[in-house]
């Protein structure tokens, strides 16, 4: 009766109401039984990162893995860094051994969710890797295997590891003279506290990689081990040029020459100055002995003499346009194995002698490490380059790209000059050199930046407050 009412039966209602579910349930079963296999990539370590190499991986192929966790050991431009893993799971595959370079952004590994996917993961890599060889041969079956995995990568196709096939040898750059020692961040640290030559010691970590207990163990033999062998190693080590010899750049090479041809697109002008040091150097005798170093002084005189020129801590990157910079962060150029880097001694101004101090050797000591972080290498406003430690006394420094001025610090030497009342005297002088972006800095900003860093110099008593 119902029905009748309603002017509809039931019958067909209720059947299309059954019917409804049936397409439904299938639409949505397929979409549960994907693998979830992620690509770890190689990441942008600094802004002027191109490519990363592989100094060591931490994880092994099948270990467990948890977000946070560092898998890798990558070397930047400027430093060694761990890689994290953002995702839980198990390390599936290795695609770029130790010693192997790859291009930011492209995969380094794979990361699978469950260890059941392990093999999948794997099965990933060897189709990846053969695709390109058999492409020559059998251009049709090789799209085949990337169809499969498609939906699972985010990017990126064929894998950069151009060179770990050769690295997988039982030799390597940790136990080869003259090549790069490849060992664990702990083991570093661990052999400069005990005074351990790295250089010495056979790794027996994945693929010869020095790890903490090698270095416990050499130092425990009272480097009785590395006797019979050292010495021509050493030797060969040393001196062991080959002439005639084609030497690529390293990482850190290839950043510095970017970016000294990027320099040579800014339009600079140079100006020396001789400032008298008796006074700097005599107060430098009185608190060195509390940790005080001439770096710091220097930095300190530096960055007071910029907050009164506030033009010399600008710069110009789109040529349209220059930033006074809020912060006075004076960069210092530092020499370490391979290369050049500039550590950054932040807030100079405003930090007192003894903390910048502090701050300088822990800067240097990452540095050497090759540990420092992307934010204590390429933030410095200002830069200083000083090499009156070997006795130059007079230099001209290329200005760093992203900033208005470098100065050049030459030593301190004793010389002859007229004194006021016409008399000939010693005092204690050196020369610094400044280049200088001509875009934004101009010869009278410089020349009376120099007049006020002279009369900080010639007059420290502000130093030390």
């Amino acid at each position: 009766m119902m029905a009748h009412l309603l002017h509809t039966p039931f019958v067909p209602s209720s059947s299309a109401l059954r019917r409804t579910p049936i397409p439904h349930r299938k639409t949505t079963a397929p979409l549960v039984v994907r693998a979830k296999i992620r690509e770890i990539f190689m990441p942008a370590l600094s802004s002027t990162m191109t490519e990363g190499k592989i100094v060591s991986w931490i994880k092994s192929e099948g270990d467990k893995l948890s977000k946070g966790d560092s898998v890798v050991v990558v070397e930047s431009d400027k430093a060694d860094m761990d890689v994290e893993t953002f995702y839980d799971g198990y390390l599936a595959a290795i695609v770029v051994e130790e010693g192997g370079v790859a291009a930011v952004g492209s995969a380094i590994a794979f990361l699978a969710e469950t260890e059941d996917e392990i093999p999948q993961a794997k099965s990933k890599l060897s189709s990846s890797s053969s695709s390109p060889s058999s492409s020559s041969s059998a251009p049709a079956p090789a799209p085949a295997p990337p169809a499969e995995s498609q939906p699972e990568k985010v990017a990126a196709a064929a894998p950069v590891s151009v060179a770990p096939a050769p690295s997988v040898a039982s030799s390597h750059p940790a136990s080869e003279g003259g090549k790069r020692i490849v060992a664990s961040p702990y083991a570093k640290k661990l052999a400069k506290e005990l005074k351990v030559e790295l250089g010495r010691i056979v790794g027996t970590g994945p693929l010869g990689r020095i790890v903490a207990k090698d270095v416990e163990a050499f130092a425990a033999a009272g480097n009785a081990a590395a006797s019979s062998a050292p010495a021509p190693q050493k030797s060969e080590a040393a001196g062991a040029v080959e002439l005639g010899s084609v030497v690529p750049f390293t990482t850190m090479q290839s950043a510095v020459s970017r970016n000294m041809l990027e320099s040579l697109a800014v339009p600079t002008f140079r100006v020396g100055y001789t400032i008298t040091t008796d006074a700097l150097d005599a107060l430098y005798k009185k608190i060195k002995l509390k940790g005080v170093t001439m770096t710091a002084l220097l930095a300190k005189a530096t960055a007071l003499a910029l907050v009164k020129h506030p033009v010399m801590n600008s710069s110009c990157r789109d040529g349209n346009s220059f930033t006074y910079n809020s912060s006075i962060n004076i960069a210092v150029a530092v020499a370490i194995d391979g290369g050049l880097i500039t550590p950054v001694l932040q807030d100079a101004d405003k930090v007192d002698l003894y903390s910048l101090s502090r701050k300088w050797k822990e800067l240097v000591d990452k540095a050497r490490a090759k540990q420092l972080q992307p934010h204590e290498y390429n933030t410095g406003t200002f830069t200083l380059s000083n090499l009156g430690m070997f006795g130059v006394d007079r230099f001209d420094a290329i200005l760093p790209p992203g900033t208005g001025a470098i100065m050049a610090v030459g030593a301190s030497q004793p010389t002859v000059v007229a004194t006021k009342d016409g008399r000939i005297g010693m005092k204690n002088q050196m020369q610094v050199n400044v280049t200088a972006d001509h875009r934004v800095i101009y010869g009278a900003d410089l020349a009376s930046f120099l007049q006020t860093l002279s009369q900080i110099i010639e007059d420290p008593k502000d130093l030390t407050f």
